[in-house]
């Protein structure tokens, strides 16, 4: 018989938390965090991390387990999953996968294989498209794509960067779209049964919750935080520093040395400030669209509404 787990996603900001603890106490359960920035350290405030008493009520895996200064990229991310799994099912206990990072939820769901690259020739060809970038535009970068690889420019935004150099990277060093890739792998049962829930409520309500928990990080300390990361001698090219709200107060607290009090920044940073709030809860809420049409796309999901 394959192992039960249970699964909590959703999209951010709605309830999956409280959600999955509540679960966990009821079920004999323990919580594996698939979310790809709360599995770094230092990065509380900005990741939403469950706070100390949430973490106390129920044992909790994947927070806190890496350096910022790591890329880890979602092949180790999986394997590290994999083994809270296991060790989760040998001691009797339920595993509860809890995340809103879709691609990281179904990776370690359905065990993903990812093709091996040799490291320096990945990285020889992520420079060179990097150049093509700086040098001809994302307009240019995203049309080669779409010769390549139509499907992967119909899930993938052309200002998700990132995404895009990885997609043709992909096609440069294996000579087969990322997503006829992804399409054989999602192909693939999984080795657990498990159940799915997917958390949702109205659009209004989520993006009253997004910006709601956008001020609470701004009031909670997320300049601090920003700025503490930058004194480690954090830079925004790193995986941990480039998720939502650290990648867009990055500059804004790399020149100044005193944000500990908003109110006394000068009328110029006051505004600027406010025009990267905006954008952040903007940034949040196209990525609660995403999360969702991502989870729309998956099959066996039990829809809840919160």
């Amino acid at each position: 018989m394959k192992p039960r787990i249970l699964v909590v996603a959703g999209p951010t900001a709605v309830g999956k938390t409280e959600y999955a603890i509540d679960l966990a106490k009821k079920e004999n359960g323990e919580i594996v965090s698939l979310d790809s920035v709360q599995v770094y350290k230092y990065l509380d405030i900005g990741s939403a991390k469950p706070s100390k008493e949430l973490l106390n009520e129920v044992p909790h895996y994947m927070i806190d387990e890496v350096e910022p200064s790591i890329n880890l990229n979602v092949k180790e991310f999986k394997d590290m999953a994999k083994k809270h799994i296991d060790d989760i099912l040998s001691r009797g206990k339920l595993p509860i996968l809890v995340g809103g990072t879709g691609f990281y939820i179904r990776a370690v769901l359905y065990d993903t294989a990812f093709l091996y690259e040799d490291e320096k020739e990945a990285e020889t060809i992520r420079k060179y498209l990097e150049k093509e970038l700086e040098d001809k535009g994302i307009d240019y970068i995203y049309e080669r794509l779409q010769s390549v690889d139509k499907k992967s420019v119909e899930i993938i935004p052309k200002g998700n960067v990132r995404r895009v150099i990885r997609a043709l990277q992909f096609y440069e060093l294996h000579k087969i779209p990322i997503s006829t890739h992804n399409e054989q792998e999602r192909a693939k049962e999984s080795p657990y049964d498990f159940t799915y829930y997917v958390l949702n409520t109205d659009r209004e309500t989520l993006y009253r919750r997004i910006n709601d928990r956008v001020d609470k990080m701004i009031a909670d300390g997320l300049l601090l935080e920003e700025k503490k990361l930058i004194n480690m001698g954090l830079t925004k090219d790193l995986n941990s520093m480039s998720s939502i709200g650290y990648k867009e107060l990055y500059d804004f607290c790399k020149v100044r040395d005193e944000i500990k009090d908003i109110s006394l920044l000068d009328e110029d940073s006051k505004k600027e400030l406010s025009l990267l709030i905006d954008t952040i809860k903007q940034t949040s809420r196209n990525y609660a669209k995403r999360q969702l049409t991502w989870f729309k796309s998956e099959k066996n999901v039990e829809w809840c509404q919160k």
